[in-house]
């Protein structure tokens, strides 16, 4: 490990790694650090198809493409009666490779980014925790960290790129982070064995499944070696309400999808519970002097569509383009750092307006759809993560009067940061 670095990227996820790829590859001294030993568990194995074109950047599809895990080529709603949705198949909107997309076991899908970012010659290093980022005033000078072997080192950077996840070391630091009041959400999830999955084309798909009162959803994830990742997810206030341990809550809920129950009469549960709670927030500003917030760190929506991964690669890529600009420029401020969020930002509201869709209880895509057919193709942009052009929003021009005269609100769809 260097005494100093272009570039310093804290958190080994998937926005962290791609980050360092990029501004490795681009020719600049990268140090990335990891606190945990790799690789590690995490949640978030869905992918959303448009993740395809970071993956070809990062020259990592062949390693995809020859992998073991599910393929993922639809994504499927079951309403609060049982009834499922017509899969949105990806292939149907765009007939491209980039329509299929996996369901990935995340130690495996973020070693694999890890190891990708050696090879473009970050210097990596796991079990390694920053214990601070050096900041005079609001410029990031590099890092304080201790090694594996326990060694407390300083190293000083041009760049800080803050990956750190929902640890978000500089924006906690800086008091950046705005929760969202309109999705104060926890989740609770486990893994199955053996769990029903549908045959050929729909054997990878993702399905989204409403408890029967609508109050509750759960997320059913197929993963390879037959593991099923199954989630639930709601209010934090109404889920935890009852002070019952998550395994409990879980059951409860469970009894309330009866679909669901199906899927899993056969299956063996093969983890133990794991809980995320109040996920849903984001950082006011995405940079300053020396320093950038990606991924998780920057901020987080919720697990509905599958967001995180791609989020995070595109946050990565996008911010990453920045650092090499600013670093050949010798000019890291804030300005030249978070040129990229502006932009991101409006493709990834319309996201968090689609979320909110989600959650109005009167609210059904399927009739929405029936009614305002033209919007089938933007409403599967949306799912699938294209997001980032003129037009995108579109849908929501008939969505916002639908919704507000089945509520009775005239106010649109939020968008709350």
């Amino acid at each position: 490990m260097r005494e100093a670095y272009d570039c310093i990227v804290l958190g080994g996820g998937p926005a962290g790694t791609a980050a360092a790829a990029l501004v490795a590859e681009a020719g600049h001294a990268t140090l990335l650090v990891e606190r945990e030993k790799t690789p590690r568990f995490h949640v978030g194995e869905s992918l959303m198809p448009e993740t395809y074109w970071t993956f070809e950047r990062l020259g990592i599809l062949d390693e995809l493409k020859s992998s073991r895990f599910t393929r993922k080529l639809s994504v499927q709603f079951v309403n609060a009666r049982g009834k499922a949705s017509k899969p949105f198949y990806f292939h149907e909107h765009d007939g491209r490779d980039c329509s299929q997309t996996w369901q990935v076991r995340r130690s495996e899908f973020d070693r694999l980014l890890w190891d990708n970012a050696a090879a473009k010659g970050a210097d990596c290093y796991d079990q390694t925790r920053v214990i601070d980022v050096a900041l005079e005033g609001d410029r990031a000078t590099g890092v304080t960290l201790t090694t594996a072997d326990g060694e407390t080192r300083q190293v000083a950077a041009r760049v800080v790129i803050d990956a750190s996840g929902q640890q978000s070391l500089i924006a906690n630091r800086l008091n950046l982070l705005r929760p969202n009041p309109r999705l104060r959400k926890s989740a609770i999830w486990t893994y199955y064995r053996g769990a029903e999955r549908a045959e050929g084309i729909d054997g990878g798909a993702t399905v989204i499944l409403h408890t029967e009162d609508k109050e509750n959803w759960f997320w059913y994830i197929p993963l390879h070696d037959d593991v099923t990742s199954v989630g639930l997810v709601g209010d934090v206030d109404r889920l935890f309400a009852s002070r019952e341990p998550p395994a409990q809550v879980f059951q409860t809920q469970l009894a309330r999808c009866q679909n669901l129950e199906a899927r899993l009469a056969d299956a063996e549960r093969v983890d133990d519970f794991h809980v995320a709670r109040e996920f849903s927030y984001k950082a006011e500003r995405a940079a300053g002097d020396g320093w950038v917030l990606i991924g998780d760190a920057y901020g987080f929506i919720d697990p509905i569509y599958s967001s995180g991964v791609f989020f995070a690669l595109k946050t990565a890529e996008m911010a990453a383009d920045c650092v090499i600009d600013a670093l050949a420029a010798d000019d890291v401020s804030a300005t030249r750092l978070g040129a990229w969020a502006a932009e991101f930002d409006r493709g990834a509201n319309l996201v968090r307006k689609l979320i909110a869709a989600f959650y109005t209880k009167e609210f059904s895509f399927g009739e929405f759809l029936a009614q305002h057919p033209e919007h089938v193709g933007n409403m599967t942009d949306l799912l699938i993560g294209r997001i980032f052009y003129d037009g995108a929003e579109r849908i929501f021009e008939d969505m916002d009067p639908y919704i507000a005269n089945l509520t009775g609100t005239a106010a649109p769809l939020a968008a709350d940061r």
